[in-house]
This record gives C-alpha cells, sequence and structure tokens, in this order.
C-alpha cells in the first residue's frame, strides 16, 4: 500500500525528492506539534471545566450559607426580642412583688397594732 502511495514520485528529479523529504518531514513535524497543541488544548479545556464545576459548587455553598446566615440573624433578633420582653415582665413582677411585700407589712402592723389593742 505503501508503495502505491509512493509511487507518484517515481521518476522525480533527486533534487525535487529531496524537497519532497524536506517536506514531508515538516509535515511530520508539524502533525506533531497539532496533536500536542490538540492534547494541551482538551487538557487546559478539562481543567477549565474542572474549575467551573468547582466554582459553581461554591457559589452554590455560599448560596446556602448566605441563607443560612440570614435565618440566623432572624433567629437572634427573635431571641433578643423575647429575651427583652422576659426582661421587661421581669421587672413588672419583681415591681408587683414589691408593692406585695409592702401591702404585706402593712398588714402585719395592723394585725399586730390590733392585737396590742385587745390585749389591753
Amino acid at each position: 500500500m505503501s508503495w502505491a502511495v509512493e509511487e507518484w514520485k517515481d521518476g522525480l528529479p533527486g533534487k525535487a525528492l529531496l524537497k519532497i523529504q524536506e517536506m514531508e518531514g515538516q509535515l511530520d513535524k508539524l502533525k506533531k506539534d497539532r496533536n500536542q497543541k490538540q492534547f494541551q488544548l482538551e487538557s487546559i479545556e478539562a481543567a477549565l471545566q474542572k474549575q467551573k464545576q468547582k466554582a459553581d459548587s461554591e457559589r452554590t455553598e455560599t448560596t446556602a450559607l448566605k441563607r443560612e446566615n440570614q435565618s440566623l440573624l432572624e433567629s437572634c433578633d427573635s431571641l433578643e426580642k423575647a429575651r427583652q420582653r422576659v426582661v421587661h415582665d421581669l421587672g413588672i413582677k419583681e415591681q408587683q412583688v414589691s408593692y406585695l411585700d409592702g401591702q404585706l407589712n402593712s398588714c402585719r402592723k395592723t394585725i399586730e397594732r390590733l392585737e396590742q389593742e385587745l390585749k389591753k
């Protein structure tokens, strides 16, 4: 088969054959270079795809973390409002206890006074 491909060269002058051989060598070198460049391109494209997937994954994770952060902020706000309500309610209860202590003391004094009057 190779012989049939080479048949067209039969009868060409030696100088032309040398030039053809040189050009075929250059062609082989160019094909080899092209194959190397193609391999490099495919490797770079694969790396690019991997980086794109990584970036997409990180964007997805970032979005999820932002949502979680927002949810936590809302929970913190809700808890702070509840804490403030409890502190306010506690203040009111303490005032009520203080008022009732005052009334209790007043009642005790009244009872003591009445008991003293009864003893007389």
